[in-house]
């Protein structure tokens, strides 16, 4: 990435992509030769792994009892509901039914 020298906003390729050319204030500067190292991105083969049929969420566990099954054990995660000055409401997902409820469903 290569930052402008007048306004200091990202620059890109121009036409040719022998030089940059900032998005903001039209200033272009000529490329390097070592530039290209950089900006290239390299070829990395990743293997497709199947984790549909995992029993983990990736979610911590705790002791809450479900109030459709009664299963002691559920995932739990916070999220922010109201207004950002108030706090998180915490979720609960049964780890059995994956019934969700709130922490302060009663």
């Amino acid at each position: 990435m290569k930052f402008c020298d007048e306004c200091g906003s990202m620059m890109k390729s121009g036409e040719g992509e022998d030089h940059w050319v900032c998005g903001s204030c039209g200033s272009e500067i000529g490329r390097d030769d070592g530039d290209d190292e950089w900006t290239t991105q390299s070829q990395v083969e990743s293997e497709i792994v199947d984790v549909s049929d995992a029993e983990d969420k990736g979610l911590p566990t705790t002791t809450a009892r479900c109030p459709e099954c009664d299963n002691d054990q559920a995932y739990w995660y916070m999220q922010q509901i109201r207004a950002a000055d108030e706090s998180e409401t915490r979720f609960f997902v049964c780890t059995e039914c994956e019934h969700k409820w709130r922490e302060d469903d009663h």
